[in-house]
C-alpha cells in the first residue's frame, strides 16, 4: 500500500504530527517500535510550559507560547472527537524559589525575557511570598516567592497520547506496532520504508522516533545530534484536591495524585531509578509543600528526554531526499498543539516555512565556530 506520509514514531511528537496530517485529508501510516521503544511520552511530567523556555533562543520562546495559545482549542477538539479528556488545565504555572539566591536567578531570567519579548507579550512576572500564599496553599517556610505565567498549564501525557491515537484511527490513519524501521530508500518519486512488519511506500517520510532519529537520519541525508537525558518522577497516593495550578517540580493530577519531579542525569540509556535522586526530588517537594511528607509514595519511574546539544528543538528537511523531515524535541506535551496545527500543515505542503529555519541543525555548526 502507498501513503501520502509515513510517520516513524508513535509517541507524542509523531502522533501529534500524524493527527494533524490526517485532519488535512492525507493518507497516513504511523510506524512504531511498540512498548520496547524508549517512550519519553509515558515518562513525561505533563507540563504545558512557556516561562523560562527560549532563554537564548527567542524563536523557541515564541514557538512555545504559540503552542500554549492553541492548546485550549486543540484539547477541546480532541475531547469532542474522541470523548477522551486530556485533563488540560490552563491555571497558570509557578516556578518556586527556595532561597534568596534562587529568587535572584529567576528574577534575572524573567528580566532577560522581558527585554527580548516585552513584559506584556512574555507575560511572566515575579510573585512575592505574601501574594503567592493566596495562590498556592500549604507552602513551606523555605519558599521565598516564585515566577508565574498565565500561559502555563498541565495535562495528562497518557490521555493525550491515547486521544491522539484514537483521533488518527477515526480519521483513517493507520498504526503499526512492532514495526521498527530497518531501512529507508528512494522508490520512484517517493520512499520505501522497510520494517520487521513489512515494507511500505510513501510520498513523504517524517522521522519522529525520538532518540531513534540519530541512527535513522543518515539513511536520508540528515544529521540528528540528539542524546538521552534521564529524568525521574515520583507519584504519591491519591488525596483531596489541593490546587489545580502546577509548579515546575510538583503538580496534582485530576485523580488526586501528586507528581514530583524532576531530575537531569547524563546516564546514557540507563532507565534505572536511583534512590539518591529520588530522595533529592522528595526533599525539594517537601520543602515546597510540607504536607506532602504525610503521603505515601506509590510509584516511581525514570525516562529519557530527547535532547539536542543546546537544548532546543531540531526541525529539518533533507536536501538529498526531498519530502523527508526530521522532528526532534523534549517538549512533546507543550508543543503538541503547534506540531498538530502548525508544523503538520507545513509538512503536508512539502516544505518547512518560517519560523522553522531557526530550528535547523545547521545552527549548531554556527555555534561551534
Amino acid at each position: 500500500m502507498s501513503y501520502d506520509t509515513i510517520v516513524v514514531g508513535g509517541g507524542l511528537v509523531g502522533a501529534a504530527i500524524a493527527r494533524g496530517l490526517c485532519k488535512l485529508g492525507e493518507k497516513v501510516l504511523v510506524l512504531d517500535e511498540g512498548d520496547v521503544a524508549f517512550r519519553a511520552s509515558r515518562g513525561n511530567f505533563g507540563l504545558v510550559w512557556v516561562q523560562s523556555k527560549g532563554d537564548g533562543m527567542p524563536e523557541y520562546a515564541r514557538w512555545s507560547r504559540h503552542s500554549a495559545d492553541v492548546w485550549p482549542e486543540f484539547s477541546q477538539d480532541l475531547l469532542e472527537e474522541t470523548g477522551i479528556d486530556t485533563a488540560y488545565h490552563k491555571a497558570g504555572g509557578a516556578h518556586l524559589c527556595l532561597s534568596e539566591e534562587a529568587w535572584q536567578r529567576q528574577s534575572a531570567l524573567i528580566k532577560r525575557m522581558h527585554n527580548v519579548h516585552g513584559a506584556a507579550e512574555y507575560g511572566a512576572v515575579m510573585i512575592e511570598r505574601k501574594e503567592l500564599d493566596t495562590m498556592l496553599p500549604g507552602l513551606g517556610p523555605d519558599v521565598v516567592g516564585a515566577s508565574w505565567s498565565p500561559h502555563d498549564g498541565h495535562a495528562s501525557p497518557l490521555y493525550l497520547l491515547r486521544a491522539l491515537h484514537d483521533s488518527i484511527a477515526r480519521s483513517g490513519g493507520e498504526y503499526r506496532a512492532e514495526a521498527r524501521v530497518e531501512g529507508i530508500a528512494k522508490d520512484g518519486t517517493g520512499y520505501r520504508v522497510t520494517t520487521g512488519a513489512g515494507s511500505f511506500s510513501g510520498a513523504k517520510v517524517v522521522l519522529a522516533a525520538g532518540l531513534g532519529n540519530r541512527s535513522l537520519g543518515p539513511l536520508v541525508g540528515l544529521e540528528v545530534p540528539v542524546f538521552p537525558q534521564k529524568g525521574q518522577i515520583l507519584v504519591t497516593e491519591r488525596t483531596e484536591m489541593k490546587f489545580s495550578m502546577p509548579t515546575l517540580f510538583v503538580r496534582q493530577t485530576d485523580e488526586g495524585s501528586f507528581l514530583l519531579g524532576d531530575s537531569h542525569e547524563d546516564a546514557g540509556f540507563d532507565l534505572t531509578s536511583r534512590p539518591g535522586i529520588m530522595a533529592d526530588i522528595a526533599t525539594r517537594a517537601i520543602r515546597s509543600f510540607p504536607f506532602l511528607k504525610n503521603l505515601r509514595l506509590i510509584r516511581s519511574w525514570a525516562a529519557l528526554r530527547v535532547m539536542s546539544p543546546d537544548g532546543f528543538p531540531i526541525y529539518q528537511q533533507s536536501e538529498s531526499h526531498p519530502g523527508v523531515f526530521s522532528v526532534n524535541c523534549h517538549s512533546g506535551v507543550t508543543l503538541a498543539g503547534a506540531h498538530a496545527r502548525t508544523l503538520a500543515p507545513m509538512i503536508a505542503r512539502g516544505r518547512l516555512e518560517e519560523p522553522m529555519s531557526a530550528f535547523s541543525r545547521k545552527r549548531l555548526h554556527v555555534q561551534a565556530h
